[in-house]
């Protein structure tokens, strides 16, 4: 079944509703106030979505610094060549139209006491509530001889737009029989299944056009998402030119040298022509500066994605600590539209919904030949929990894998619309 748009939003819809008592006004202002920081799949969707549902009750300010989205997701289908990089660049525009106040600013400072969001342009912005959804950033020294300094001549690629064109320009300029390396994350991470359909993209590249070229994976982790599905297609496409070096082969034993173009896997140096590193990950900063953080994630509430340090700020999708849910842009949808009802309940008495989340993983293999993994959950007292799931089978048809993929595609024209307008 193809996954339209119709479809796709309707996929989120609660049952039995429940009243809320509207939130008091501390100042005595007017409209309430609600400031969403990053403009991703969970931030623009709780944005487009409080601002739509209110009628105009709420006023909602989205920050997010860049005036053109590039997803992360469907970006390793550029980088093997199935679509352009226009085709994942999205615009504010018909967010600002539909009544969301988008300002194109960094937000530097949160004062909880004060309910005031701090500009890198110097303003601040006054909210009721406070959605954050900042996506990730990186653990420093998480791969020894990486940092963001060598992010030009060793791409992380994990943040859509610029890095994805520049990852993918360094593997078309790879030389013939040249070797990419990839070094995986540990968990948890941003898209479980990510940096493997990757490297199933740099493969399906490479064997259109470098066919004799090398991969080498190393891997901190005994296992991965959907491993007996990836192994399965990179022995039937890609045979003989992927080499993953899991954690039991030392794969967690691993340093670069970006001047040198040299990875060392378990005290063996390897010259490579273009190189992904992935490192760890961590909440988006803003997170960490607002205070709402304990180690590297911001942990929740699972009824409403409320912070555990502050009823009054939300955080959402990658940046989140919230139990069983992966970490994806269709998680991160799912999250901002409980967090929009709970927000909007919370300052205009209306319904309520009981919290209801779901998510899939897509993955493109090799041209048509497309599985996904995915799940519903329900907000229990400790988390998030996972209620039932699903997943692909290893030996599928050719006809129900393109039908998968088929159906990657309806979703993201599906989620790309319920985030944007």
């Amino acid at each position: 079944m193809k996954l339209n748009r119709r479809l796709f939003i309707g996929t989120s819809a609660v049952a039995a509703a429940s009243l809320a008592a509207p939130t008091v006004l501390a100042d005595g202002h007017g409209k309430p106030r609600v400031v969403v920081v990053g403009g991703g799949a969970g931030g623009a969707t709780a944005a487009r979505y409080i601002a739509k549902d209110s009628k105009n009750a709420i006023d909602v300010t989205l920050i997010e610094p860049t005036r053109m989205y590039y997803t992360c997701f469907f970006s390793n289908l550029y980088i093997g060549g199935v679509k352009e990089i226009d085709d994942l660049g999205h615009s504010y525009g018909k967010l600002a139209a539909a009544g969301v106040n988008v300002v194109h600013d960094w937000a530097i400072a949160v004062d909880r006491d004060a309910k005031t969001v701090t500009l890198a342009g110097g303003s601040t912005v006054p909210y009721d509530k406070l959605i954050l959804s900042p996506g990730i950033d990186f653990v420093e020294g998480a791969v020894e001889g990486w940092d963001l300094s060598s992010q030009n001549a060793m791409p992380h690629a994990y943040k859509g737009g610029s890095q994805t064109e520049l990852l993918k320009a360094k593997i078309a300029a790879m030389p013939e029989g040249g070797t990419f390396a990839m070094v995986a994350p540990p968990n948890p991470f941003r898209c479980p299944p990510g940096p493997y359909e990757r490297v199933s993209m740099v493969a399906h590249y490479l064997k259109a056009n470098n066919p004799t070229a090398k991969i080498i994976v190393a891997d901190p982790k005994p296992k991965f998402s959907k491993m007996a599905l990836f192994q399965e297609g990179w022995a039937d496409h890609y045979d003989g030119m992927i080499d993953w070096i899991g954690e039991d082969f030392g794969g967690g034993e691993v340093s670069v040298d970006p001047a040198a173009m040299t990875v060392t896997i378990d005290g063996e140096v390897t010259e490579v022509d273009a190189c992904n590193v992935i490192p760890a990950m961590k909440a988006g900063r803003i997170a960490e500066l607002a205070g709402v953080t304990e180690g590297n994630w911001a942990p929740v509430n699972a009824a409403d994605m409320s912070t555990k340090a502050d009823a009054d700020v939300y955080v959402l999708g990658d940046a989140s600590q919230q139990g069983d849910m992966p970490k994806s842009g269709f998680s991160a949808n799912s999250q901002a539209k409980v967090c929009a009802n709970a927000v909007r309940g919370a300052l205009t008495g209306s319904k309520v919904f009981p919290a209801k989340f779901s998510n899939t993983c897509w993955s493109l293999i090799d041209a048509n030949d497309g599985v996904k993994v995915g799940a519903t959950y329900e907000a229990t007292e400790e988390k998030i929990a996972k209620v039932d799931g699903f997943i692909s089978s290893t030996g599928e048809s050719a006809e129900l894998r393109k039908a998968t993929y088929e159906e990657s595609e309806g979703w993201y024209t599906g989620i790309t619309a319920d985030m944007f307008g």
